[in-house]
């Protein structure tokens, strides 16, 4: 059975109904997408790395295709994010004097530290993260968050 992208977000929605374990999700989420690609842009890529030649851009590009066969509004929405992201990762290895190491270090300390937060927020919800059942659930993350954007506005997903 193929599943939904409204299913797969009720069901991540089941361990994320305390308002601070969401409050704790609407930072560390983010941070913890903007880590991931910090480490991975730090690995060598065979040609200059720039903004777009990096292998955060290759997972970006991989991910979407992810996003893209769940739902065609959330992939445009993560397009732009994930252009945001990828350019707050690139400003912070400029920032570190375009040293991939020092990117790597910062990256990995908010990782830490956004996953601590994740823990904190689900022993306050009294569940365990979804992720634990279903790996993909690391992917439903950010769309639950962008989710709640969407329909704000109105945006039909």
């Amino acid at each position: 059975m193929a599943k939904t992208i409204q299913w797969l977000l009720d069901k991540y929605g089941e361990s994320h109904r305390n308002a601070t374990n969401k409050l704790i999700h609407w930072i560390c989420v983010p941070s913890i997408m903007i880590s991931l690609l910090g480490l991975i842009y730090a690995i060598p890529f065979p040609v200059e790395r720039t903004f777009l030649t990096n292998w955060a851009a290759v997972l970006l590009v991989l991910t979407m295709i992810y996003y893209f066969r769940l739902s065609i509004p959330l992939f445009l929405g993560f397009v732009a994010v994930g252009a945001g992201f990828l350019w707050a990762v690139h400003s912070i290895y400029l920032a570190v004097g375009a040293q991939p190491g020092k990117l790597a270090i910062a990256s990995l300390v908010i990782f830490t530290v956004a996953w601590i937060g994740q823990f904190i927020g689900h022993k306050i919800e009294g569940k365990k993260p979804s992720f634990l059942e279903d790996l993909q659930f690391l992917l439903i993350g950010p769309a639950w968050l962008m989710h709640f954007i969407y329909r704000k506005l109105g945006i039909p997903y």
